[in-house]
């Protein structure tokens, strides 16, 4: 029987992952062996990352909020409790822009907190 080596579709699967493997460093760009083991451990990490990357800028969110919040006398959790008693329904996303570019109107947000923490008080 003959022997069947698969030359232009093993050729496109060698030419596919060394694509993938631009920008790799010696041998795990040039070797295929190399090259694919370090695609395939690649695109576990950027799998992965995709979901860290919700996480970090969630906390990133926070973190600004807070430090616009302490400056005005109120913890990060005592102004998030006066935005829900107060009915403010605004993402940690939008209100962090809104701290670092557009102090004023934030200020205006921390005054409704505040409000509904007296009301509920």
């Amino acid at each position: 029987m003959a022997r069947v080596k698969g030359g232009p579709a093993s050729h496109q699967r060698k030419r596919a992952v060394r694509k993938r493997a631009e920008g790799f460093v010696g041998s795990r760009r040039a070797t295929f062996v190399h090259a694919k083991q370090t695609v395939i451990r690649a695109g576990a990490y950027a799998y992965r990352d995709r979901r860290v990357r919700k996480r970090d800028f969630r906390s990133l969110w926070i973190i600004r909020i807070n430090a616009a919040v302490r400056a005005e006398g109120l913890s990060y959790s005592q102004f998030i409790n006066g935005l829900k008693k107060a009915g403010v329904e605004l993402d940690r996303k939008v209100m962090a822009d809104m701290a670092v570019r557009e102090p004023q109107a934030f200020g205006k947000i921390i005054s409704k907190a505040k409000e509904g923490l007296k009301k509920a008080a």
